[in-house]
């Protein structure tokens, strides 16, 4: 059987005003039967893709995402078990597995079809190619704060409503009476005209067989019991008893472990190797040299160059190892670049204007340059930061001559497994891959290098192998944040009205909207240079937005202070358009008590930034004393459209802020002779909690789209920041981080920073 008719079916239909349609549909009425031997033991039914009930009525929700700290295990199943009529206390959450019954044809759907309404009998055609894509794309993606907004809202939503249904009409049919009589309520159907209960349990081996609607009737959000309300997280008591497995706790038996060095200079590989005193130490099991490989996805191409690696009976064995190889690596033609010439590189691209692409052209902006009574202008450019998750990357291998597991937690499941198979030159369906929770991701972990370089370590050694990246490697080998520089000019007429706004940066990445603005500005022209470097890049939290935010929510307080505006009620002016951008910044000037003077060395800053479809307003009050910098409060509010989990979002809108601050105040990985300069926490440190911020989160339930929540807390901090030491020192900050920049000094000599 092909993989197409596993898990699709051929349907026909008519669509409004006639015409066949013969398509594709997801979820076949036997898919569940299939799908049940590999999710449960014996005693379960898998009655939809999502939902698992026992003999017990204990309900599953099986969740396509990874857990990395984010909540959203807990925010699904929340979404499925509320259109489901569950018992929250009963409800159970488990990953699932990487199958291609779990690619993310939600996200497909979400992104290429955003504003679509498909006529009902076409929807499963849709989802069906969605589905199908996604399975060929080996897309099991967690990032960019789209798990809630897109398989929330298009997969479990659906799953629960329509098994829902499903176990109505079983009922109904078991009982004799008319389906509309049935109700449900906590993990029950019930028929209260013959007063009859019985749990889903009952019903549940005849719900597996049915064919599931594929347009079910969702409940009114004003019934709504378990989503928006406060329930407690899943995953935290098993955080907090010590029993949560991640990745790093795997314990394979004869297990090796392994500790791994690659060029300082990337793209370098092996000339010479002395491993003499290496191999002299105890507890020393091989030496390999890991060749380069690469595979692409979604995220583009990932390069693995070669690394050398040594396998030994203890982590702590195989690091101190490393250490002490003699490798010589070949050059690579950027030995003698360095941070100064990247950003000279960058300059030299924005004033050239070479192939510029346009993002948005709107108004006649070389005519209103032209006439302005004023004409601002400032370049602002930010560092490569590096991920610096909790848990270092690490990952578990035993690779046999026909088959290969692999333990890891990643962001990809299918995506890794697809990798993984690709470097031992296996069929996916020969390798299975456990993923495990995450001490962070970030999008670092939906790069698969260090999953395929222990599967090689695996098979070169035939044994199981541990790999773990020490932080120096884990900090001189990331795909980091891109260094980007953007320029600006803004011009104002002779009534100090904004006219138009000109902005060019260094290379795009995703979002694609990341450098537009809400304001109402006429003329608008906003475009990028492509300016390359040999710095490897990837996702980074928030990706584009924690640029940009910085940028255009700094410069349009420059355009706010350039006419002697105060930098809320600016805003304020140029967002009577956009009504729903208006109330997240009013509500974060009123919460912030914006008009409320503060002391001398006392500032206050605030920014509005639209990021994965929610709004978040930030405002920051620092203190500056003898050129020491306080940062003291943060009042920061969001707009998700409908906030699934009030408490989680909270939480993220906590976490997004401390990253970003973090990333402000130190962030910076530098490049010295081709190699990042970076190796730890000593040289690259992050904010403790004796320097975090009072935060306070506010949540605005709009009754939009539902946006994100795990990303667009970040992109705000630091322009909100960099405004605040402004309104304290008259201080203009342009570059990050902070900490490069002696306030004292820079205020006596300068008057701005960059």
């Amino acid at each position: 059987m092909s993989k197409l008719s596993r898990r699709a079916f051929i349907a026909t239909g008519l669509v409004a005003g006639g015409g066949l349609v013969v398509g594709i549909a997801m979820r076949p009425a036997n898919q569940a039967k299939a799908l049940a031997a590999k999710l449960g033991p014996d005693g379960e039914d898998l009655v939809h893709t999502y939902i698992k009930i026992d003999s017990n009525n204990v309900v599953t929700a099986v969740i396509p995402h990874s857990e990395m700290g984010q909540g959203v295990h807990t925010a699904l199943g929340q979404m499925l078990a509320e259109e489901l009529d569950a018992d929250w206390e009963r409800v159970q959450v488990e990953e699932a597995p990487a199958i291609g019954e779990y690619a993310s044809y939600s996200a497909g759907r979400r992104y290429l079809f955003a504003n679509v309404e498909f006529p009902n009998l076409v929807i499963p055609t849709v989802d069906g190619m969605m589905m199908n894509v996604a399975d060929l794309l080996n897309l099991q993606i967690t990032g960019g704060s789209m798990s809630v907004r897109t398989t929330g809202i298009l997969a479990m939503r659906i799953a629960g409503a329509a098994t829902r249904e499903m176990l109505q009409q079983a009922a109904a049919e078991s009982w004799g009476v008319p389906f509309e009589q049935v109700t449900t309520a906590d993990s029950h159907v019930i028929h209260a005209a013959s007063n009859r209960r019985e749990p889903y349990a009952a019903f549940a081996e005849t719900v597996a067989a049915m064919p599931p609607s594929q347009t079910p009737r969702f409940k009114d959000p004003a019934d709504y019991k378990i989503v928006g309300k406060f329930v407690p997280r899943r995953d935290i008591p098993a955080k907090v008893d010590g029993s949560a497995k991640f990745a790093v706790d795997v314990r394979v038996p004869d297990m090796a472990y392994a500790s791994v060095v690659r060029s300082p200079v990337p793209g370098g590989s092996v000339v010479e190797l002395d491993d003499g005193a290496a191999r002299k130490m105890p507890g020393v099991i091989d030496i390999v040299v890991i060749p380069q490989s690469s595979v692409g996805g979604m995220l583009g191409e990932t390069i693995s160059t070669e690394a050398v690696a040594v396998v030994a009976d203890s982590f702590w064995t195989a690091n101190e190892a490393v250490k002490m190889l003699q490798v010589t690596w070949s050059e690579t033609g950027f030995e003698s670049v360095d941070s100064d010439g990247i950003y000279a590189q960058f300059e030299r691209a924005i004033v050239g204007g070479t192939e510029r692409q346009s993002d948005r052209v709107t108004g006649e902006v070389s005519a209103e340059f032209a006439s302005a009574a004023r004409v601002i202008d400032a370049d602002y450019h930010v560092p490569f930061l590096a991920h610096t998750c909790m848990e270092p990357l690490n990952a578990t291998a035993d690779v046999k001559s026909d088959r290969a597991e692999i333990w890891v937690g990643c962001q990809n499941p299918l995506g890794f497994r697809r990798d993984v198979a690709a470097i031992l030159a296996m069929d996916p369906e020969q390798v299975t891959l456990h993923n495990h929770i995450m001490g962070g991701g970030f999008g670092r972990k939906a790069r698969p290098d260090y999953a395929m370089q222990v599967a090689l370590l695996s098979r070169s050694v035939g044994r199981p192998v541990q790999l773990i990246w020490s932080r120096e490697e884990d900090v001189r080998q990331d795909f980091y944040r891109p260094a980007v520089q953007s320029r600006f000019r803004a011009a104002f007429d002779s009534s100090d009205r904004l006219v138009a706004w000109e902005n060019t940066y260094t290379n795009k990445n995703e979002p694609v909207e990341a450098p537009l603005i809400p304001y109402r500005v006429a003329a608008q022209d906003i475009g990028y240079v492509s300016s390359p470097v040999h710095i490897p890049f990837g996702a980074w939290r928030s990706v584009d937005h924690s640029q940009h935010g910085f940028f255009t929510e700094s410069f349009i307080d420059e355009a706010a202070v350039a006419v002697r505006r105060d930098p809320y009620e600016f805003r304020a002016e140029l967002l009577q358009e956009n009504p729903r951008h208006l109330a997240v910044l009013r509500r974060a000037a009123e919460e912030a008590e914006w008009s409320r003077p503060l002391g001398a060395g006392r500032g206050r800053g605030i920014s509005l930034q639209e990021s994965f479809g929610s709004l978040v307003a930030q405002v920051v009050e620092v203190t500056v004393t003898d050129g020491q910098l306080s940062v003291d409060r943060v009042v920061a509010v969001i707009d998700p459209g409908l906030a699934v989990a009030p408490d989680g979002i909270a939480a993220q809108l906590e976490s997004g802020i401390i990253y970003g601050l973090t990333a402000a105040l130190y962030g910076e990985i530098t490049v010295e002779n081709g190699a990042v300069v970076q190796s730890n926490f000593h040289d690259y440190p992050s904010v403790r909690m004796r320097e975090a911020p009072r935060i306070e989160t506010h949540v605005i339930n709009s009754g939009h789209n539902i946006g994100g929540a795990g990303e667009p807390g970040t992109p705000g901090i630091a322009p909100a920041l960099a405004n605040a030491v402004f309104d304290a020192t008259g201080l203009r900050i342009r570059q990050l981080p902070l900490s490069n920049f002696d306030l004292n000094y820079q205020a006596k000599e300068e008057g701005s920073v960059g």
